[in-house]
């Protein structure tokens, strides 16, 4: 099968993911294309798709909890709206397999660069404004982040783990964790990565596994993040 045909079957089964399916097919390919693959590229659909989801996760935070100050829907937001998460999701969606590249970035890796995948999101919902309307690029917005506003722990004011992970070791002045990839298998539109969160000096190594690395390395810094507040109080408490 040629390198065109397949990416045609993945770009297909991105539009399922979606939930959205393109009438102009032109506009999810150039959300698709870097920089480095020639001068009819994404960026300036990045600067539309970022003003989308920013409104989108906002109102949905503003909907979801009525009672939030503006600072605390900001902090939410900030949480949500950011490169990692948004490569979090260009991976569960396979992105990187649609993604048209310069020889360079291809060979670097630049399928699964998370500024990459970031940049190709916040493209795409640009891509479907034009191609429909504001509400329906909204709607894509709201399907793939829903789940993750749900499940926002209130208590963390929505951080999550390798965030909670870096604040409890600088609490204790403690160095930040080293990641790494242990090991990584499957085909190239299912990979599996396993990830060890090192805590150096403490002496303490963990491992989680996912489908992309940002997800796995989460797991293992909630993992972590348990062995530390369990075993290394902070000072001036018992």
């Amino acid at each position: 099968m040629s390198l065109s045909v397949q990416r045609n079957q993945e770009i297909e089964r991105l539009q399922k993911k979606l939930g959205y399916r393109f009438k102009r097919i032109e506009l999810l390919h150039k959300a698709l294309t870097h920089r480095s693959y020639g001068a009819r590229n994404n960026e300036r659909l990045e600067f539309i798709g970022d003003s989308i989801l920013n409104y989108t996760v906002a109102k949905i935070l503003f909907l979801t909890f009525p009672d939030m100050t503006e600072g605390e829907l900001s902090r939410l937001r900030a949480n949500l709206v950011n490169q990692d998460t948004l490569a979090e999701i260009a991976t569960e969606l396979n992105v990187g397999d649609c993604l048209f590249l310069g020889v360079g970035e291809l060979k670097s890796g630049g399928f699964r660069r998370p500024s990459i995948l970031a940049d190709a999101m916040e493209a795409m919902f640009a891509a479907v404004s034009f191609d429909a309307n504001f509400d329906e690029a909204e709607h894509v917005v709201t399907r793939l982040f829903n789940n993750r506003i749900r499940n926002i722990d209130l208590r963390n004011n929505g951080k999550d783990s390798k965030t909670l992970l870096q604040e409890a070791l600088q609490a204790r002045r403690l160095p930040l964790p080293k990641y790494r990839i242990e090991d990584q298998f499957g085909e190239a539109h299912d990979q599996t990565f396993v990830i060890v969160c090192d805590l150096g000096e403490l002496g303490f190594q963990c491992q989680a596994q996912a489908h992309s690395r940002r997800l796995a390395e989460q797991a293992a810094a909630k993992e972590a993040l348990t062995y530390v507040q369990k075993n290394v109080p902070l000072k001036g408490h018992k």
